[in-house]
């Protein structure tokens, strides 16, 4: 599917070569677009990163992680452990300088469009320049993944008055707010400001971002459970249903959560997307594409050049302060 997509994306797949190479043989327009890197060493789904730190060296993960380390691949896609992905990209790809901490990234559909939230989890506990850091790299993901030609970019917080927050959410608005950059801030953003687009970039800790994904995510499953009880009420709403059954195959092709699937750890010097762990064959080709849009939209080089911007604004602001 991603390969229909990018003709021009080769793959190099890490793991069991035994297990793949009669899967691959399956797809003969896809033999020659892929190669196979042999080893019988996993990521267990529960390994405590740590552990597959220490031990996972020649693992499927740690190798594949290593490729884009060593430039011979753009990027990783992975559905394994989250925790371990995570621990890996950031000891081989490294922080992106001028990046303290990577953050974890995704996209969710809004009634404007689509928006990007992070963190999502990364960091449980966030200072105010990591705020302004996760603003910067949620920007230009809203640039080269979403196609937004001038990011909105908000921070999550308990109310929009300049007084509500904590001394980190206040202190990076205010450094937001100051800041001279293209890109829009518009200010503190709510919880119904989510899905309603009011930003193209929500900016969270991870405490918080993590909590918003998952209650959006029991929400959305919620309401489509409603839904088809309510159909199956009568013999009259079933007969509704046929009725409108285009219309709610297009909102289910809308709010289809695999057609959002790929976070991104966003402040490394390589590209790292977790799939999600229950990933069917259109949810992985999904975050293939984010793995891909960023590659061939010059993410990592766009990064470097935001922060060095930011950094030279610090600096003539000291400047500015000292005489």
């Amino acid at each position: 599917m991603a390969r229909r997509r990018w003709p021009d994306v080769r793959f190099l797949v890490f793991g069991d070569e035994a297990r793949i190479k009669p899967l691959v043989k399956r797809r003969q327009r896809l033999q020659k677009a892929i190669t196979i890197h042999h080893t019988t060493s996993a990521v267990a789904p529960d390994e405590k990163p740590s552990v597959a730190l220490r031990s996972g060296r020649n693992s499927s993960m740690r190798l594949a992680i290593d490729a884009v380390r060593d430039e011979e691949a753009d990027g990783i896609v992975s559905a394994g452990n989250t925790g371990a992905l995570m621990a890996m990209s950031k000891f081989s790809l490294k922080t992106l300088a001028g990046i303290d901490r990577p953050a974890m990234a995704s996209f969710f559909p809004t009634l404007r469009g689509e928006s990007v939230m992070l963190d999502l989890g990364a960091n449980v506990e966030c200072t105010a320049e990591n705020l302004v850091q996760f603003a910067l790299m949620g920007e230009v993901f809203a640039r080269t993944v979403l196609g937004a030609l001038e990011p909105t970019v908000g921070l999550l917080n308990v109310g929009s008055e300049e007084l509500k927050g904590n001394d980190s959410v206040r202190t990076a608005a205010g450094m937001l707010r100051d800041l001279e950059h293209p890109f829009k801030y518009h200010g503190f953003v709510e919880g119904d400001d989510i899905a309603a687009g009011t930003v193209d970039v929500v900016v969270a800790d991870g405490f918080s971002g993590n909590i918003a994904l998952k209650t959006a995510e029991g929400t959305a499953k919620l309401y489509t459970e409603f839904l088809r009880e309510a159909f199956r009420n009568s013999v009259m709403a079933r007969i509704g249903y046929l009725f409108a059954r285009r219309a709610l195959k297009k909102l289910r092709a809308r709010v289809d959560p695999r057609r959002y699937n790929g976070a991104v750890f966003l402040g490394l010097r390589g590209i790292s997307v977790k799939a999600h762990g229950g990933s069917d064959a259109l949810a992985f080709a999904t975050a293939i594409g984010v793995a891909v849009d960023m590659a061939k939209n010059g993410f990592i080089e766009q990064i470097k050049t935001e922060v060095e911007t930011l950094h030279e604004a610090g600096r003539t602001g000291q400047r500015a302060t000292a005489l």
